[in-house]
């Protein structure tokens, strides 16, 4: 401040003094014209010096000011900057306050931004100024009450479905506060689709449908639904989409509120959870195959696969043998470990070949073999034959097994088909044990 200015009285003031004051205090103003997507920085000072080069683009600009996290200068992902040109846009004059982060800074700098349109809103000046500490404690202070307020709320924002228009934009992970967007409704929902799970996108438009708001929703009514929806960061979370129209006294109102949850870790549990019942459902708690249920489906499967398609299946089925022996001489536990043993041997093989097996009973096993003939699946049983022969079992050191395998056919039922295998296992033992029959 001028000498001249500091002595003056305060009716002496004009309007030169407060633009030489304001141009002497001011930390940063920019000239901004959108229409060539340019700016132009006419004073910087401070973090600012940095901040900001002499001109630039104003695309740019924006992202730099508004699409980073609000805890850091790391930008959101690409999918999401397509709404920076809506970002930009100034009818009336704007204020907000921004959390910026200069490289290598742990700290954000808070700024106060203010945004001032020409007469027609053709360019704007932004000003911006960053607080002083005790300013800047107290801002914290409320952004972390903010935050507990908005909890999980990813996002939000008002709809109008009649003006088809948004407002009172916020994007938690970038901004306390509500983002300055010029956005249509049906603009939005065309380009926020794309951040939808590709699975779920159908849905999205449907329940986004504007004629499908109207017709479902009554004043006051709120409708949620779970989808997978990619983040500001490119990953997909799981989430919950909220709409709630606003409770009005005219019919022909149809505003809105609709809130992004991220509800993806609780998501992740109950899908944990599910997975852990369903395997309870289909695998054999001791062995870890599929279970006589399971197997059985499966073998149904096929069949019905087989009939329909070109495409050969066959089957196998395989006991150990005198495995009585063994629960009598080691005891039921040292059994329970050769079981499990067996079909660790057994599953190994099968994911190898693209098979499945599962526990038929006891000590008897299933392998259904999709897209093999009997001559393929005749192959592969000497080799798993010979496998568990060779195999060093725990405390029992060897056991053998007898396999019997047969290919199915277009007209055959499942008992049909299934007799022929187990009569093939009982040729396999009546011929000596450790044999693979084919009927």
């Amino acid at each position: 401040m001028s000498a001249d200015t500091k002595n003056k009285s305060l009716y002496d003031f004009d309007v030169s003094d407060v633009s030489q004051l304001i141009g002497e205090n001011i930390d940063a103003v920019i000239v901004v014209d959108p229409s060539i997507d340019a700016y132009k920085t006419i004073v910087r000072r401070g973090m600012f010096e940095n901040f900001l080069k002499e001109s630039g683009i104003y695309h740019d600009l924006i992202l730099d000011l508004w699409f980073h996290f609000n805890d850091s200068n790391e930008k959101v992902s690409g999918d999401y900057q397509i709404f920076a040109d809506n970002t930009g846009v100034f009818k009336s004059k704007y204020s907000r306050r921004l959390k910026l982060f200069l490289e290598n800074d742990e700290k954000p700098h808070l700024v106060q931004l203010t945004v001032y349109p020409f007469d027609d809103a053709t360019k704007y000046i932004f000003i911006l100024d960053e607080f002083v500490d005790s300013e800047s404690l107290q801002e914290s202070l409320t952004s972390k009450k903010i935050n507990t307020i908005q909890g999980s709320y990813l996002f939000s924002m008002y709809i109008d479905l009649v003006q088809d228009t948004t407002s009172s934009i916020n994007v938690t992970e970038i901004s306390d506060d509500v983002v300055n967007y010029n956005l249509k409704y049906s603009d939005w929902r065309m380009m926020i689709v794309n951040m939808i799970w590709p699975e779920d996108q159908e849905q999205f438009l449907l329940h986004t449908d504007p004629e499908y708001l109207k017709k479902n929703f009554t004043p006051g009514r709120t409708s949620s639904y779970d989808c997978m929806m990619r983040n500001l960061e490119g990953n997909y979370i799981w989430v919950k989409l909220i709409f709630s129209r606003a409770q009005t006294y005219n019919e022909e109102d149809y505003r809105f509120v609709f809130m992004v949850q991220d509800n993806h870790e609780s998501s992740m549990e109950i899908l944990s959870t599910l997975q852990k019942y369903e395997e309870m459902a289909i695998k054999d708690p001791l062995t870890g195959v599929f279970n006589h249920g399971e197997i059985e489906s499966q073998f149904n499967s096929a069949l019905s696969f087989c009939q329909k398609n070109d495409i050969p299946v066959s089957v196998m089925m395989l006991d150990l043998d005198h495995f009585k022996s063994v629960n009598d001489n080691y005891g039921h536990s040292i059994g329970d470990k050769t079981l499990k043993h067996f079909a660790k041997i057994l599953m190994d093989f099968s994911a190898e070949k693209e098979t499945l097996v599962g526990r038929w009973g006891g000590e008897e096993f299933i392998i259904v073999c999709r897209g093999k003939n009997s001559a393929q699946a005749l192959e592969m049983a000497e080799v798993l034959r010979e496998k568990v022969s060779a195999e060093l079992f725990p405390d029992i050191c060897q056991i053998t097994c007898s396999i019997g395998v047969t290919e199915l056919k277009k007209d055959d039922t499942f008992l049909e088909a299934f007799n022929r295998i187990d009569k093939a296992v009982y040729q396999s033992k009546d011929k000596g044990r450790n044999i693979v029959t084919l009927l």
